[in-house]
C-alpha cells in the first residue's frame, strides 16, 4: 500500500519572511549598529572630520558634559511639542470614537465626518507647514490681526518661543487627532455589544459605560497608541523644519545659542548635512541617546499601562 506524504508548508511560509529579513538587515540593523560604530570612532578636529578612536569621548563632551547642553535643551523641546500636541489629541479623539459608535446617538452622516477630520493626516507635512508660515509670518492674516489688537510687537509671533512652540504642538495635534480617532473607533467596534445591551437593561448611563465598559477594554488599544505617539513625537521633524527651521534663536544655560524649536533629529541633521558642521560623531552620539530615550519610554509606557490593566482585571 502507498503511504500517503503530508505536505510541510511551514518552510514556505520561511521562504516569504526571507525578503523581510533582507531589508531588515540592510536597511535598519545594519545602519542602526554603525550609528553606534560612529559614536565611539569619529570625531571633528579644526572643523575638519577625523577617524580616530574616541570611545566614550563623544558622550561625554557633548551629551553628559552640561546639563544646559544642545542636545538636552532639544530634548526638552522635543518632550514639549509632543506632550502639547498629544494630550489634546487623545481627549478630543476619546470623546469623538464615543460619539460615532454610540449606538443611542447614531449620528447621521458620520462617515463624511471622518473624512474631513482624517483628511489633515493625507495633506503633506510640506503643505501644512507652509499653510500655516503664510498664516503666522510677519505679513500673516492671523499676525495683522494680532498686531492691530496689540497682543504682539512688530517682530511678529513668530518671534517668540512659546509662541511658535504652541503653533507647531497645535499643527502635530490637527493633523494627527482625526488618525488616532479612527483607530479608537475601531478598537471600540470591536468591544462586543451585548456587554452594552446588558449594562443598559441593569440602568447603566451612558457615561458609566464608557467608563466602566469601554475604557477598560479599550487599554490595549490607547496603550499602542500612546507608545506608538510617543516614538514618533520624539522623532518629529518635518513640522518645525518647514514651518520655522527650529526657530527663534535662544541663548541655553551654557550660554551656547540654540533654536528654541529645534527638535533633537533636526539637531542630529544639523551635524550629518554638508551644509552645516559636518561631525559625524557627534551626530551619531546624539542618535544613539535618542535611541536610547526612545527605547526606555516606551518600555515605561508599556510596562505602567500592563500593570494597570493586570491590576483593574483582578
Amino acid at each position: 500500500m502507498k503511504k500517503n506524504k503530508t505536505v510541510e508548508y511551514g518552510k514556505y511560509g520561511l521562504l516569504f519572511l526571507i525578503p523581510f529579513f533582507l531589508v531588515f538587515l540592510v536597511f535598519q540593523l545594519y545602519p542602526l549598529l554603525y550609528t553606534f560604530y560612529n559614536s565611539f570612532i569619529y570625531s571633528a578636529k579644526n572643523g575638519r572630520y577625523v577617524t580616530e578612536t574616541v570611545g566614550l569621548g563623544n558622550f561625554t563632551n557633548y551629551v553628559f558634559a552640561k546639563t544646559g547642553s544642545e542636545f538636552w535643551q532639544s530634548l526638552m523641546v522635543t518632550v514639549v511639542l509632543w506632550i502639547l500636541n498629544f494630550i489634546p489629541q487623545i481627549l478630543l479623539a476619546l470623546l469623538l470614537a464615543a460619539w460615532f459608535t454610540d449606538i443611542k446617538i447614531k449620528l447621521k452622516g458620520s462617515g463624511i465626518y471622518k473624512v474631513i477630520m482624517y483628511m489633515p493626516n493625507i495633506i503633506t507635512a510640506a503643505t501644512i507647514a507652509v499653510l500655516f508660515y503664510g498664516m503666522f509670518e510677519v505679513n500673516g492674516p492671523i499676525t495683522t490681526i494680532f498686531k492691530d489688537l496689540g497682543w504682539c510687537d512688530k517682530g511678529g509671533i513668530l518671534n517668540h518661543g512659546w509662541a511658535s512652540l504652541i503653533i507647531i504642538a497645535f499643527i502635530q495635534f490637527w493633523m494627527w487627532y482625526g488618525n488616532t480617532m479612527i483607530v479608537l473607533c475601531a478598537g471600540i467596534l470591536g468591544i462586543n455589544p451585548s456587554l452594552y445591551e446588558a449594562a443598559s437593561v441593569d440602568g447603566a448611563s451612558s457615561k458609566q459605560q464608557f467608563f466602566k465598559i469601554t475604557l477598560p477594554l479599550l487599554k490595549p488599544i490607547l496603550q499602542y497608541t500612546l507608545v506608538t505617539s510617543a516614538i514618533g513625537g520624539l522623532q518629529m521633524y518635518d513640522i518645525p523644519q518647514l514651518f520655522n527651521e527650529g526657530g527663534p534663536v535662544v541663548v541655553t544655560g551654557s550660554g551656547s545659542s540654540v533654536n528654541s524649536t529645534t527638535t533633537v533629529v533636526m539637531l542630529i541633521k544639523k551635524y550629518v548635512s554638508a551644509g552645516g558642521t559636518q561631525d559625524y560623531g557627534k551626530a551619531a552620539a546624539y542618535s544613539v541617546m535618542l535611541f536610547a530615550f526612545t527605547l526606555i519610554i516606551s518600555l515605561l509606557f508599556y510596562k505602567l499601562t500592563a500593570e494597570k490593566s493586570s491590576k483593574d482585571g483582578k
